[in-house]
């Protein structure tokens, strides 16, 4: 287990902030530095009080707060432990990169096709356009710390971005800087069971539980700009989303 020196080295005494959001951050850089390994166990509360001489209130309001941000999951009579599980609010229009950084993560991808071509009957209907308008089709593998969390299969209307190299690393940075990222979009959230191909490129079992999201993102003008299929592995994503009667 990872020892609470090395957690508690950049808890600073004379710092302005709380004695929580202190702790709340030196925990926060353990996690991200990966001084825990996956889904392992915080040291006990009670533990923590003790050994940093502060009260059990602080370390539990400090732990509430990586709880709330989605770093620790609590299970009841076992603790506190790191994790793995990704939480994507259904409601929030983010790319996944920008999901992953948020959460501490590193993402990347891997590319499994970039093509130029026309749209088909169904993307001509989703994307609102004409038979042989021109598309971009992005393809890859998507990743969390090396490990595979989706594949995405995305058209672009080819008329929102300048070429089809401008989407390096991040389809949502490249339709920004063209002044054509989505305000919004509708979302379509279903259950589905991995098969053989889909099971190998995420390093899961065939037959695994899996999650297919379909978005269909608009302008600020309402013009459909991309059509996105992506297909998440079950065991390592969770979609929430905030509801209220107003």
């Amino acid at each position: 287990m990872t020892s609470l020196a090395e957690i508690m080295q950049n808890l600073g005494l004379t710092s302005s902030l709380p004695l929580y959001q202190q702790l709340q951050r030196a925990l926060r850089e353990a996690i991200d530095k990966r001084l825990f390994g996956p889904d392992e166990a915080l040291p006990a509360e009670r533990q923590l009080a003790t050994d940093l001489s502060i009260s059990r209130i602080t370390v539990r309001k400090a732990i509430d707060g990586l709880v709330e941000e989605g770093l620790l999951v609590r299970r009841p009579g076992s603790g506190n432990f790191i994790n793995t599980r990704i939480e994507k609010n259904f409601a929030k229009l983010t790319s996944f990169s920008e999901d992953m950084r948020a959460r501490g993560r590193d993402p990347r991808s891997v590319w499994l096709k970039r093509a130029e071509g026309t749209v088909t009957p169904e993307e001509a209907l989703r994307l609102r356009l004409s038979p042989g308008a021109a598309v971009f089709r992005f393809h890859r593998i998507r990743y969390a710390d090396e490990v595979p969390m989706c594949l995405e299969y995305a058209t672009i209307v080819a008329a929102c971005l300048p070429s089809i190299e401008a989407v390096q690393v991040s389809m949502y940075d490249a339709l920004e800087r063209a002044g054509n990222r989505p305000v919004r979009a509708l979302q379509r959230l279903s259950a589905l069971l991995l098969n053989a191909e889909q099971a190998a490129l995420l390093q899961a079992n065939q037959g695994d539980a899996g999650l297919a999201v379909e978005r269909l993102g608009f302008l600020r003008d309402g013009r459909a700009v991309e059509f996105c299929r992506s297909i998440f592995r079950g065991d390592m994503y969770d979609f929430v989303a905030e509801l209220s009667t107003s």
